[in-house]
């Protein structure tokens, strides 16, 4: 069961190094695939935004869990866990707020996942804290 863990939240957290490296270098792009409307006219203060918050946001949650898996740091996979977390539960409010969108179940699948996986391994692996 640990291995699975590990290497399942070691797959998530490469998977957002990923996502944000994409952010990261096209923002345009990358935006319109999560839904940002009119990136590419959002100038330079909109391409810093986008760029600072998504990228250190998925870099962030990427280091909490590969570090986290790799130390057994209870501490570190509980912030990455809180951090998917806060996303689902705020997608889910903006779903009842504004409605739902075409492919809105994955994005909220992968969160719920990768927080229950994180909290899992917080808990089965041994823990350095």
């Amino acid at each position: 069961m640990a291995v699975i863990l590990r290497v399942s939240l070691f797959l998530l957290g490469v998977l957002y190094i990923f996502v944000g490296y994409s952010f990261l270098t096209d923002p345009v792009a990358t935006g319109a695939d999560f839904g940002i409307a009119k990136v590419d006219s959002a100038g330079a203060q909109g391409f810093s935004t986008i760029r600072a918050d998504f990228t250190s946001f998925f870099w962030v949650t990427a280091g909490c869990l590969i570090i986290g898996v790799w130390k057994a740091n209870a501490s570190l996979l509980n912030t990455g866990a809180a951090l998917m977390g806060l996303v689902f539960l705020i997608r889910g409010y903006s779903l009842l707020v504004d409605g739902n969108y075409e492919g809105w179940m994955m994005p909220m699948a992968v969160e719920l996942l990768t927080a229950v996986l994180a909290l899992a391994a917080a808990r089965a692996l041994p823990n350095s804290d």
